[in-house]
């Protein structure tokens, strides 16, 4: 069994450097325009944030309804220290990114200590007070920081994103998110999330633990909103608004809380799904969509309640089985 999960791994990172390979070529060969490069690139960037949300609510079992405020703080930060630092070089992105994603984290830290300690829709409720929260500070950020444009928005942004970025960047989430969720932090933030109580009983820190998982969802978030600043080259608050909130946990809950591989699957379809609808609706009924989508929705959740996945993982993601065994 272990080597055939060996074998499984193996197959998958060579199943993600021939995807890699054969975009990139068609890349370069001109075969894919500008605009599916974005759309591609944008599937990428919402899998790293739903990953971090699915850390967060699909492990911990923590509703949180302000994740698109860090998504928020990672892009405005990157784009700020890539316009500060100047140029075009690709290099600065992972500066940016380091930065974005750390700040998420200790602004997640420094808020996630007193409001964890909150439960269930009461915590959906505070998140979603400090999304309104950052959305107002981004709205009025130019009295502070003119440069972030406020209201208007933040232009100037250098394009520094590429799939050369986000596939290697989405692997890499993926690879660390298997390997929480499989290590003695992810096996205690499932035990709170099934009894808290029971957790606290056999000697599990409840309040810490919590904290963690939500922090390193929150970089995640950060880091994937680095990457959107300098894929659309432009910021407004009204990208990271509470809607923006509810269609990453959508992807979430869609994928199956708890599954790395639903929350793939869902993040790319869905991203895939509102481009398709946008270019094969009439532009008279565009504004239909709106309806399409939470039709789907309702439809989905009575024939799947569970998710695509359900808690299951791909093969190559589940951990090896012991050597006893």
């Amino acid at each position: 069994m272990s080597a055939r999960r060996g074998n499984a791994g193996v197959i998958a990172l060579l199943a993600a450097l021939g995807v890699f390979a054969a975009v990139e070529s068609l890349i370069l060969l001109g075969a894919l325009n500008p605009y599916w490069q974005q759309i591609i690139c944008l599937a990428g960037i919402m899998t790293i944030s739903a990953l971090g949300l699915n850390l967060i609510y699909g492990y911990a079992g923590q509703f949180s309804l302000g994740h698109a405020a860090f998504y928020g703080i990672g892009a405005y930060t990157a784009a700020l220290l890539t316009r500060s630092i100047g140029g075009h070089n690709p290099a600065i992105l992972l500066v940016g990114l380091i930065a974005g994603g750390a700040l998420a984290g200790l602004i997640a830290l420094l808020i996630g200590l007193p409001i964890l300690r909150l439960k269930s829709d009461y915590l959906g409720i505070a998140t979603l007070g400090f999304g309104i929260i950052v959305k107002v500070l981004f709205d009025n950020s130019d009295k502070v920081i003119p440069m972030m444009g406020g209201s208007r928005g933040m232009s100037s942004i250098p394009k520094l994103t590429s799939f050369l970025w986000v596939f290697p960047l989405t692997v890499i989430a993926v690879v660390v998110l298997r390997n929480i969720v499989f290590s003695g932090i992810g096996r205690a933030l499932i035990s709170v999330r099934e009894d808290e109580l029971a957790a606290e009983a056999v000697g599990i820190d409840s309040t810490r633990y919590k904290t963690l998982g939500f922090v390193i969802g929150c970089v995640y978030a950060g880091v994937a909103g680095g990457l959107y600043a300098h894929l659309y080259v432009f910021l407004h608050p009204s990208n990271f608004d509470f809607l923006k909130s509810i269609d990453v946990l959508l992807i979430v809950v869609l994928g199956g809380l708890g599954s790395i591989s639903g929350t793939i699957v869902a993040a790319v379809a869905w991203t895939f799904l509102l481009e398709g609808l946008r270019i094969l609706l009439p532009p008279a009924v565009q504004d239909w969509r709106w309806v399409i989508y939470p039709l789907l929705l309702i439809v989905f959740m009575l024939v799947r309640p569970g998710g695509v996945f359900a808690g299951t993982e791909f093969g190559f993601l589940r951990p090896r089985a012991s050597k006893g065994k």
